[in-house]
């Protein structure tokens, strides 16, 4: 009913917006009459409301160029491997001559689409041949395709670098640092080719317990029947994946949305004026922001409960519990993929102290292969996205995959 009643209450809001549409559609019409106060208010208000819906398409990367070197090269996207929950997508540079360190990004399930490291990739394809962990929306995966959990998100991530091939590295940002490090200690343990030759997590849930936020709390205050119970829901028979229990991405963005209410109320009211002064430059990078962020994508109920179970939960990788198909995992395996972890001095969502606990897990390697960065004066996105990331994240990244390359 929960699926329903959300998709019910999109269909009753839909006339609304398409109203709003065509008449933000009417403006250029009006010539200089639409730069007078009251329409351009009224306008402001249309466009806000118009764009404040959520979206369940994967947003475009939109990344065509990029500077590599002394050169601008154009850039487009190729889908190295098709699988059900997940495409491995390369971004492919024709233009650069001399072979560069191959990159996978293992980006979040976590409710949005991996379009939400659009920055994080572009700033890597400036010295880097990039891949991607692109994962699909389960409500578009048909049932036929079977089930997918936490350990057969660890399967996707052995397979993508075993397509990539020898001699390429890992950057894993915020949830899937765990999958990502269980992925790594057993392609170790297995001596496969494959085994990435470093490894940088980013602002991931390794310990949630070495400095619990509200997200850890929020998934300890139940048990975890009562997640299956209350968050999970069936999708609606006009998607492909009728009929597979899903956690919507809608309650994620929600979950999210509840824990900075004020932040987002205020950045809608700052774009209504900006909108209403005529300020279409500044207003844009707000719309940006909120396009990508209402874009949302629904996690298979295994996954889901897995997640939350495993990693936040019970935090089996830190006790050194984890087993992924009944496989103990053991990150002390890991001798010869460097290590790098990085956090963010304000991070909310995974505060300091939770991903660098993956130095401790890693006995096998030696001190040289051990690097930590804090960056000051950022939160959980400041990570991976932004001035700071740019500017004085990215370069340890490139260091630390050059001294490994």
């Amino acid at each position: 009913m929960l699926y329903s009643g959300y998709q019910a209450w999109n269909d009753m809001l839909a006339p609304a917006r398409f109203g709003a549409q065509i008449a933000l559609g009417v403006r250029d019409k009006l010539g200089p009459m639409a730069d007078w106060a009251m329409p351009r208010r009224m306008f402001a208000l249309m466009d806000v409301f118009q764009g404040a819906k959520l979206t369940h398409k994967r947003p475009a990367y939109d990344i065509h160029t990029v500077t590599s070197g002394n050169a601008e090269v154009s850039v487009r996207e190729e889908i190295t491997l098709d699988l059900p929950f997940g495409d491995l997508l390369h971004f492919v540079k024709d233009d650069v001559e001399a072979a560069q360190p191959k990159v996978l990004v293992v980006a979040p399930m976590s409710g949005h689409f991996s379009t939400l490291l659009r920055s994080t990739v572009a700033t890597l394809l400036r010295d880097h041949d990039v891949y991607i962990t692109d994962w699909k929306n389960a409500r578009d995966v048909p049932l036929e395709a079977g089930r997918f959990g936490f350990d057969d998100y660890v399967d996707y991530v052995i397979r993508f670098f075993q397509q990539i091939g020898p001699g390429a590295h890992m950057v894993s940002v915020c949830q899937p640092c765990v999958p990502a490090l269980a992925a790594v200690a057993l392609m170790s343990e297995d001596k496969d080719q494959a085994t990435p030759r470093s490894m940088t997590l980013m602002g991931g849930p390794i310990d949630p317990n070495a400095a619990p936020t509200v997200v850890n709390d929020l998934a300890n205050e139940k048990p975890i029947e009562w997640f299956e119970e209350n968050l999970i829901s069936v999708v609606p028979f006009r998607y492909a994946g009728r009929g597979r229990e899903v956690y919507p991405g809608f309650l994620q963005l929600s979950a999210f949305m509840s824990m900075n209410m004020e932040r987002h109320g205020s950045q809608h009211r700052e774009l209504y004026q900006l909108l209403a002064d005529g300020k279409t430059v500044e207003a844009d990078r707000i719309k940006t922001f909120y396009e990508e962020y209402f874009a949302v994508l629904d996690m298979t109920k295994e996954f889901y409960l897995e997640t939350v179970d495993q990693v936040f939960q019970r935090t089996l990788l830190s006790k050194g519990a984890l087993t992924v198909h009944g496989r103990p995992v053991n990150p002390g395996a890991i001798r010869h993929t460097a290590l790098l972890t990085v956090e963010g001095e304000k991070d909310d969502v995974c505060a300091v102290g939770q991903t660098s606990a993956a130095h401790g897990l890693c006995t096998g390697l030696r001190p040289h292969l051990k690097r930590h960065h804090l960056q000051p004066g950022v939160g959980h996105y400041g990570v991976f996205s932004g001035s700071k990331w740019e500017k004085q994240v990215y370069p340890q990244v490139r260091n630390m995959i050059l001294a490994m390359n």
